[in-house]
């Protein structure tokens, strides 16, 4: 049986970044065989990992790059189960590591994301060596690619919460500011759509028959549940769609009439809210 010296305990600690006693119970399984001891520690990261399926990984943070032509914006979220984690410089690592990687390659799909090679490793994999590090779940929970005229990234304090939007009409204009206020708007309003127009015919069909449902609880008259409920139905796109929303920044102007008044026609094609938690 090999002897397992302290410099070899610290040197695949240096390797793997798992803990000394970890490292030392490796080698000692792999009689001094580094590759196998390293082998060994991912599996026990594999093993964490499926032992803490059913945690809820509620903490974590929001990774967001917009590329220097803003034509193109990407947003990862990488969950954890505490906040403690969630601040380690591995996870920060991690997450930078991922995005980096997304921005590189553009996958289609956060399957294909987690299957790219990555120095030797995929992705799922270097998720899993973390796992067997700190023995928490970790998880991309969210991987958002958005293309268009002008992308602009919000990222809420705490990095919690971030925003990619997509902008038309800039008309040459830096409109980097009308973005960020624009995203503040998402960020803190949680609007289900840019207008009416775009809102999902579920949500629609749910919000009519809710408003329907009361209106015949307050004993109105039948013929005019109908003309009721469509009024509901509107101020619901006023207030949970984000054009036709009151500005939060000034309450005189709706998100609409404030993109206007940036330049002509400016306006919001799409957005992407992601939150941690």
């Amino acid at each position: 049986m090999s002897t397992i010296t302290a410099q070899d305990v610290n040197k695949l600690r240096t390797m793997t970044g798992a803990g000394m006693m970890d490292c030392k119970k490796a080698l000692t399984e792999a009689e001094g065989d580094f590759e196998k001891a390293i082998e060994i520690l991912r599996k026990k990261g594999q093993k964490v990992s499926a032992s803490r399926s059913d945690k809820e990984a509620k903490e974590g943070a929001v990774f967001i790059k917009v590329s220097d032509d803003k034509k193109e914006g990407i947003l990862i979220a990488l969950n954890c189960e505490t906040d403690f984690v969630a601040m380690t410089e591995d996870f920060q690592n991690l997450g930078k590591l991922i995005l980096e990687t997304a921005v590189k390659n553009k996958p289609a799909t956060k399957e294909e994301l987690l299957a790219i090679n990555v120095g030797g490793l995929t992705l799922a994999e270097k998720i899993t060596e973390l796992v067997g590090k700190i023995g928490e779940r970790v998880d991309v929970s969210s991987y958002v690619q958005m293309k268009g005229e002008a992308i602009v990234a919000y990222v809420h304090a705490g990095s919690k919460l971030g925003v990619l939007v997509s902008l038309k009409g800039v008309n040459g204009k830096d409109i980097t500011e009308a973005g960020k206020d624009v995203g503040m708007q998402i960020a803190a309003m949680n609007p289900v759509a840019v207008d009416e127009k775009s809102v999902d015919k579920s949500v629609i069909e749910k919000e009519i028959e809710i408003a329907k449902a009361l209106i015949l609880a307050e004993g109105k008259p039948e013929n005019m549940v109908e003309k009721i409920a469509a009024g509901k139905l509107n101020k619901f796109f006023k207030d949970n769609t984000l054009l036709p929303q009151i500005f939060v920044k000034d309450s005189s102007k709706t998100v609409a009439q404030y993109l206007d008044s940036v330049t002509k026609g400016l306006t919001v094609a799409e957005f992407k809210r992601v939150a941690i938690g």
